[in-house]
């Protein structure tokens, strides 16, 4: 059964944090017409010294309950920072989010960008 891709969703801008603590929402990727793949990248460029942010993938299996999957910490300026998220390929109930939260330093906007490409089967 030949599949091919049938949609196909941009997510593209910037994302600051409205205050230190705060986890704020960069994408979120409800229930889709069918399975679908998504992938990205986050922009730490402006992060400076005694910046802090801390990056979380969730995906809900279930298609209700978001759950960890990926979580990491950067510090400081970044040597190399685009954050690559990989390509997923997910049941369509499933649902997908990256959150952001910076929690030291000076407010910072992130731009970002996403893909989802949702599945058809011909």
């Amino acid at each position: 059964m030949p599949v091919r891709i049938g949609s196909k969703t941009d997510y593209v801008g910037s994302v600051t944090p409205s205050a230190l603590g705060t986890e704020t929402t960069v994408v979120e990727i409800g229930a889709q017409p069918d399975d679908y793949l998504v992938e990205g990248y986050i922009d730490l460029g402006a992060m400076g010294a005694g910046d802090q942010v801390v990056i979380i993938e969730y995906i809900a299996v279930d298609g209700t309950n978001y759950r960890p999957f990926v979580k990491a910490t950067y510090s400081d300026a970044q040597e190399e920072p685009i954050i690559r998220f990989h390509t997923k390929t997910l049941y369509k109930n499933t649902l997908y989010k990256v959150t952001i939260k910076q929690t030291q330093g000076i407010l910072r906007s992130f731009p970002y960008a996403f893909i989802l490409q949702v599945l058809e089967v011909l």
